[in-house]
């Protein structure tokens, strides 16, 4: 069995009730990933617009399960995101991700928030492939080992 890939309380693709529920990739290795997702009223900043730091987020979830479903596990070290329009909330949406370079530790993605064809932000985001230890030494953590641990598909 393929280890989870991220905690069910996770804001970006976990159970989290604040959360955007994105859905794991398809399949481990893949290069590219997209999920259709909205932000709603929890997620405002200015009067019917995203939070900026929500938009962040969320790209940053989009490219950071892709990288860690393309090499397991990764985070995030460096991110840059250009906002070219609000994004408004109540509004289905397609976020995608790209791994642009996988050379050793490293990984390289892209990743857009998109409404139809038009870009309303984007990403360029740098992770790094970390040892399994890296999300062990929280007591949260090693409870998320101890469970899968004992699943029955383990």
């Amino acid at each position: 069995m393929i280890p989870p890939h991220h905690d069910p309380a996770c804001w970006g693709c976990g159970d989290n009730p604040n959360g955007l529920h994105l859905l794991s990739p398809g399949a481990e290795g893949l290069s590219e990933y997209e999920a259709y997702f909205s932000f709603d009223e929890r997620h405002q900043g200015g009067p019917g617009l995203v939070h900026g730091g929500l938009v962040s987020a969320a790209l940053d979830e989009a490219c950071g399960l892709l990288a860690t479903w393309y090499r397991f596990p990764s985070v995030t070290t460096r991110m840059f995101v250009r906002f070219r329009k609000p994004i408004p909330i109540n509004t289905e949406l397609l976020v995608r991700a790209r791994v642009d370079d996988g050379t050793g530790r490293r990984i390289r993605t892209t990743g857009w928030i998109t409404d139809g064809d038009e870009v309303l932000a984007e990403a360029r985001v740098a992770l790094l492939h970390v040892p399994l230890e890296h999300f062990l030494a929280t007591p949260e953590g090693r409870a998320a080992a101890d469970r899968f641990a004992r699943s029955p598909d383990a």
